[in-house]
């Protein structure tokens, strides 16, 4: 139901749009990791759990509600749909390079695929194959058009339905690492406050129009928390402080995600002097 929201009849009649994927991994991939770095660095060096939980959920851009938020945000949706299988398949095979870098090869030999193809699978594909049916029934049927409708508002409630199920989940690691992942806070907060600046500016050079602008902006400041979370788990030896990690995260992300609505539209104005796509 997430992607009931996005005109997907449209999307194969969306020209690509090489200069906006360009400016999109440009700023998941070389932008954020840069912020990720210097924040996570600022964490206590005895901390490693920590530092890598903060890199796990920061280098992995969202490939899911990002979706619903872009549209929410008056950005262009549409492209950002079409461009989550490219930035999930970034991820997989940055994500180990990078945590490498930064922690060490221990690091690069935690990540494996499955949870990533199983991310696709069940939050991309299926969605998008029922979204698009669905869709296609309301065209043709008044029946198909009210259950469209119908579910049209079901997104955004089921998204945080979703998240606080997650939550709940976490809960007693968050209540019983408080101390740690205290000191993460500051940290999610700041990454959510660089990375809408670093993402407008970057599109601005790119001369990317306001709708694009704004889907690499939502993005650029978007984690895949729900996805690095079962990795997260995956780690024994890091115990409950990890998941905790990840968690605090989304936590942060949801509060910043109802700013960003507001927030993005007018840190990426309309402009007729950018270049049109």
């Amino acid at each position: 139901m997430t992607f009931l929201q996005v005109p997907l009849a449209d999307l194969r009649r969306s020209p690509a749009n090489g200069r906006f994927l360009l400016t999109l991994l440009a700023v998941n991939f070389v932008a954020a990791p840069l912020v990720a770095f210097a924040l996570a660095s600022m964490l206590p060096g005895e901390q490693w759990v920590l530092r890598l939980g903060v890199l796990m959920v920061l280098l992995a851009p969202c490939i899911d509600y990002v979706v619903v938020f872009t549209h929410l945000g008056r950005g262009d949706a549409r492209l950002i749909l079409a461009a989550t299988p490219v930035l999930l398949v970034a991820q997989m095979l940055l994500l180990p390079v990078y945590l490498g870098l930064f922690i060490g090869e221990r690091a690069m030999a935690m990540m494996q695929p499955g949870p990533f193809i199983e991310a696709f699978v069940w939050l991309i594909a299926v969605p998008l194959a029922l979204a698009a049916a669905t869709q296609a029934w309301a065209a043709r049927f008044g029946a198909g058009k009210a259950v469209a409708d119908a579910m049209g508002w079901l997104p955004v409630p089921l998204m945080a339905v979703v998240l606080l199920v997650v939550i709940a989940a976490v809960a007693p690691n968050v209540a019983a690492q408080a101390g740690s992942v205290a000191m993460l806070v500051p940290v999610y907060v700041a990454f959510a406050a660089l990375m809408p600046v670093v993402g407008s500016v970057i599109s601005r050079y790119a001369g990317l129009e306001a709708g694009a602008a704004r889907a690499v902006t939502f993005s650029g400041g978007t984690r895949n928390s729900l996805v690095v979370l079962p990795l997260a788990f995956a780690i024994p030896e890091a115990g409950a402080l990890l998941p905790a990690a990840v968690v605090t995260q989304t936590l942060v992300e949801l509060v910043a995600m109802l700013v960003y609505i507001r927030w993005v539209p007018r840190l990426v104005p309309a402009n007729p002097g950018l270049a049109a796509e």
